[in-house]
């Protein structure tokens, strides 16, 4: 995997380094309401266990440029979301928890930047991302709170498997290093349980179009590849290099199907 580019088969289609730009560079400059505000809260849960995904990817010494500019661009989009949702604020309660998580980031940096990705630096990595992650879920049930809707709840819902997405692919390429794989696997498991669950919550809900149907059935799609890549998991196997290109790209196409969905139900009025 030296300086390969990740190129597997996924929905039926080759997907390259150019697929898997963030698709978000064209986000709101800042926070329109309150949906808005869970959307992004979210995003952030999601981007601290992306990077941590990117960081292991290129600590498997896959130096390959989508790993690098899926770590660049989300440590650039969480610094923007970030001053974003702390301006935002509607209560001095979630205003603390952004600048708490804005310390907690600042540390996460530091693990991420400091140092050449690799197993050494890998167990750091993960202690500091689930203090990120942690705040960055405060800080999205609070802004859920602050809307008191149900539409409200289910673009947390939504939201929230977004971060599920990435925090499997990252569990599972650190399980493949391998640093702690069988808390790797159990934390692979309790995600994937809530996941599909969640799923059926999004697909089941009375404020669900048939455009938000149409979405979250592409993404089960998306999610039976990623899944079967997850299942395909052997810490210390012969082909770990593989492994980590196909859960890479997995993970990311299932990212954008969930991150459309969630898309749909902030757009929602009430």
């Amino acid at each position: 995997m030296h300086r390969r580019t990740f190129l597997v088969n996924a929905a039926g289609g080759a997907v390259t380094a150019s697929a898997l730009l963030s698709p978000w560079h064209a986000a709101h400059a800042q926070v329109t309401d309150l949906n808005d505000a869970i959307n992004k809260a979210g995003r952030q849960r999601m981007l601290s266990q992306r990077v941590g995904k990117a960081w292991l990817a290129l600590a498997h010494k896959a130096d390959s440029p989508a790993a690098r500019q899926v770590l660049q661009q989300s440590m650039a989009l969480f610094d923007r979301q970030l001053v974003e949702l702390k301006a935002y604020a509607p209560s001095p309660t979630i205003r603390d928890t952004y600048t708490r998580l804005e310390a907690a980031w600042s540390e996460h940096k530091t693990t991420l930047v400091g140092a050449a990705p690799s197993r050494d630096g890998a167990s750091a990595l993960l202690a500091a991302d689930a203090k990120v992650l942690a705040l960055a879920q405060q800080g999205t049930v609070q802004y859920e709170a602050a809307s008191g809707k149900p539409v409200g709840h289910l673009v947390n819902v939504a939201g929230r498997q977004r971060m599920l997405s990435q925090r499997m692919a990252k569990f599972c390429l650190s399980a493949l290093l391998p640093v702690d794989a069988p808390t790797a696997t159990a934390e692979i498991a309790k995600s994937r349980t809530e996941f599909v669950a969640a799923n059926a919550v999004l697909r089941d809900a009375p404020q669900a179009t048939d455009r938000i149907r149409q979405e979250l059935q592409l993404a089960e799609g998306q999610w039976v590849f990623f899944d079967a890549a997850l299942q395909r998991l052997q810490p210390g196997g012969a082909n770990a290099a593989r492994q980590v290109s196909e859960v890479f790209v997995a993970s990311e196409n299932l990212l954008s199907s969930m991150d459309r969905v969630t898309g749909l139900y902030a757009a929602m009025a009430g």
